[in-house]
């Protein structure tokens, strides 16, 4: 889609190590956020369910856990990172500046394909 991942705002949904529980230990997405941080520090993670505190001591990384409507038009690309229950309500594409042209991806596969552009 043309997104270029230098400089690119990108949200990720989720940081824990699994869905609906607040176990932040052995999550994989780290290696995810620690990639992309190669190429933009515009990186929010977002995530209701793990305590901030502890992803900052563990991980080094700040989190945003409320205020998700405050994050929608914002993003160049949406990383649909943990299958929370509470995120299958949402949809990706509202967190994207351009919805035409952003890129959202699915890494749990949830999501209904029609409307990401990506998954594992």
């Amino acid at each position: 889609k043309g997104v270029m991942v230098k400089d690119a705002r990108i949200l990720i949904l989720g940081v824990t190590f699994k869905e609906n529980c607040p176990d932040i230990r052995n999550t994989k997405i780290v290696d995810i956020y620690h990639t992309l941080q190669e190429y933009t520090p515009n990186i929010t993670v977002f995530d209701p369910w793990a305590n901030p505190e502890h992803v900052k001591h563990e991980y080094g990384i700040d989190i945003v856990t409320s205020g998700i409507e405050e994050l929608h038009g914002r993003f160049d690309a949406v990383i649909h990172a943990v299958a929370h229950t509470d995120f299958q309500q949402l949809d990706p594409r509202d967190f994207l500046s351009d919805p035409r042209t952003g890129v959202v991806y699915d890494v749990k596969g949830t999501l209904n394909p029609a409307a990401i552009d990506g998954r594992l």
